[in-house]
Order: structure tokens, then sequence, then C-alpha cells
């Protein structure tokens, strides 16, 4: 999905590329440099105009093509107003935030860095995230203390709203199984402590980087919804965390998106509405990469009609098209929940092998299919 984006000229990858920051095989950026790169980009363009009025109504057809791209926080009145468009209420779900640690607040006399099989092409890459080990007893500890804590209690209204499954709170996996988050965001494998490299650990919590100066670690996989009295006592009880500062504690928020595989076509427009399409994460997709992914595709398909050309449909061997298609009709819509980019989205390889063994090949016979084929649909219109 990156690499299509930088084919396609995608403003928020170039714009991540420029403000990455170490993070082993994932693509992690600076935020705030990244967002003033956006901005600065967007208000010195010669064709771009910025208008901070508040939209409470879907515009007319004889305004010309829209897209609507307000995220996962889309306002009571332009949500009211989607609903009404659509003949649908909008689905919603919770979505949890993890902790940021003051980097000097970690005693690194217990944590290392080192990311999981040291993977990254530099030394800065496999180092990218600091580990903080836990021997069983620790981990049994640690899960009574979760299970035991305080939470933020919801709304009579917001009770029957469901998680997404690939962003619950530790608190929900925990409650699932004891062994959950030791096979979760805690696993201990390829991970080896200097600490005590003749130990495994039985349980391993790992931060990530959160900024370029390196001052702010992120909890990974640590979203919550305990009340922050909580958060601190129990985040405290990891090794090595037993004086951290707390940047920002956990949290929860409610994310709005429509139940896209019933409301928009192939091209990303309201069915009811054409002269309108959708973009971003209120599309149904989840992450920051696949909602930027959605709003270059978006942008680039509002553009083709203008000039008055028929892009060809976008092929599902891409990851682009993998999960535009998912969301627009490949996913049921009576079970739709949003999806991230996967290659069980993708089309099938002929006589490719199955199993653990065939998976490497696999998957790099779907990235040289949809590079492939993406250069051919970017370069039909």
């Amino acid at each position: 999905l990156h690499w299509e984006m930088r084919r396609a000229g995608g403003l928020l990858i170039e714009m991540a590329d420029a403000h990455a920051l170490p993070a082993g095989s994932a693509l992690a950026v600076d935020r705030d440099a990244f967002a003033k790169g956006v901005t600065d980009r967007l208000n010195a363009h010669p064709n771009v105009t910025i208008d901070r009025a508040e939209i409470t109504a879907l515009p007319g057809p004889d305004t010309g093509l829209w897209i609507v791209a307000t995220g996962p926080l889309t306002s009571s009145a332009l949500a009211t107003a989607i609903g009404a468009a659509t003949g649908e209420t909008a689905l919603a779900f919770f979505d949890a935030i993890a902790p940021i640690v003051h980097t000097e607040s970690i005693d690194m006399s217990k944590a290392w860095m080192q990311s999981r099989y040291d993977k990254g092409d530099t030394e800065e890459e496999r180092t990218a995230y600091l580990n903080c080990p836990m021997d069983k007893d620790q981990y049994e500890a640690f899960i009574d203390a979760i299970l035991s804590a305080d939470v933020t209690e919801f709304h009579d209204w917001e009770k029957d709203t469901p998680y997404f499954d690939g962003c619950l709170p530790i608190e929900v996996m925990a409650a699932r199984g004891r062994e959950t988050l030791r096979y979760g965001p805690m696993k201990p494998v390829g991970l080896t402590n200097p600490h005590n490299p003749t130990q495994k650990a039985h349980a391993v919590v790992q931060l990530r980087r959160d900024n370029a100066l390196g001052t702010l670690f992120n909890i990974v996989g640590f979203q919550t919804k305990m009340k922050y009295g909580a958060q601190t006592e129990v985040f405290r009880s990891i090794p090595g965390l037993q004086d951290a500062q707390f940047a920002r504690l956990g949290g929860i928020h409610r994310n709005t998106f429509l139940n896209s595989p019933r409301l928009l076509d192939g091209q990303m427009r309201l069915k009811s509405a054409p002269h309108i399409r959708f973009a971003g994460q209120i599309t149904g997709v989840e992450g920051y990469v696949e909602s930027g992914a959605m709003g270059l595709l978006a942008g680039r398909l509002a553009v083709a009609e203008l000039a008055g050309n028929t892009p060809p449909d976008i092929p599902m061997t891409t990851a682009m098209g993998a999960l535009v298609n998912h969301i627009t009709g490949g996913a049921d819509a009576k079970t739709f929940q949003p999806m991230n980019v996967n290659f069980g989205l993708f089309p099938p390889l002929e006589g490719a092998r199955g199993g653990r063994r065939g998976r490497k090949e696999r998957y790099k016979g779907y990235t040289d299919r949809a590079k492939l084929d993406w250069a051919d649909w970017l370069g039909a219109f």
C-alpha cells in the first residue's frame, strides 16, 4: 500500500517519508512535523483554497463534485444529514488510544532497545523498540491488576457500540483469557534481554518512539479505557516503568463510519447522490495509511471525472483495489466492520503453494502482481 501511494504521488506518504521515525518494519512519523508539512504544502498550493467554515449538510447535485472526509469524529449535524440522505443509521465503535511515556523516566537497567527478530535495514531500525520483560509471576500479577482496575463507564446510549477487533483495549483482551495478551502485544518472541540473555522472558511490553527527538515512547498495543488513576498504578507495575511519567494516558473515542458496502459504489460515490464521494476512515477502513490511501484514491477518481475520463475498474489485485473492493461490496453489509489492508483481501495466485512454507513466496507474488497492475492502472487515464 505504501508503494502504491508513492507511485501515485500521494502527498501524505511523501510527508510521512520526510518525517519518518525508526520503527523496525513499521512506518511511524513525527506527528507534529508531519502535520505541519501537510498543512504548509496545502496552504502554499496555488489551486487550493481553504475555507474553515463548518459544513452541516450534504451539498446538492448542482454544486459540483464533493469529497466528504470527515473522519471518525464527524459532527452530529453532518452525521444526521448523512443518515437522512442515505436512509441508514451510521455504525459506530469505540477506538482506544494507548499511553505515552517520557523517555527519561524509563529505567534502562531493566529495559532494552531491540526490534523483534532484529528487523530493519539500519541499526536504528533494528533497535527501534524499547522492551520491558516480565517473568511468569509478574505477568500473572499484571493480568490480575488489569482485570480488577476501575474502567470508564459507558453512557446508556453507548453500551451496545462494538469495538474494532484490531484495536481492543487491553482489559478487554485480558478478559478474553489470561494468555491473550501474551500471545498478542506482549508476545516474548524474537527478543533477547541483554541484561539476562540466558533467561527467556515470559512476556514483553514494547514501546515505540513517538517523536523525532526520541523523548516520548508509546506503549504498543496498550489501548485502554481504564481510569487515569488505575492506569498509572497498573502501568508502573511493568518492570522498567516503575517511575514512568506519562505525557498522555490512554482513553477511548467514538468512531463513526458508513455501511459502505450498502451505500457506496466502486468509485466511492454515494449511490443515492453520485456527485458525493466519501474518503478516509469514515468509509470503514482502519489505520492511518489505509485512510490516507482512500483519500488519495477518491481524489484521483474525482479528478478523472472532472476531466471527462472514465478510469477502468481499480484492479482487485492491487492493495488499493483489494481494500476499496472490500469496503464497497466485498464485505457483507450485514456484518460490516472496519478493515486494515491484508493479503486475505487479494485474489488468490494460481499455482501458489499453501501453508506456512509457501507464504513468503505467495506474498512476494501478490506484491509483484500488484505493482504491475497498479502501474498499468495509473497509466490508463
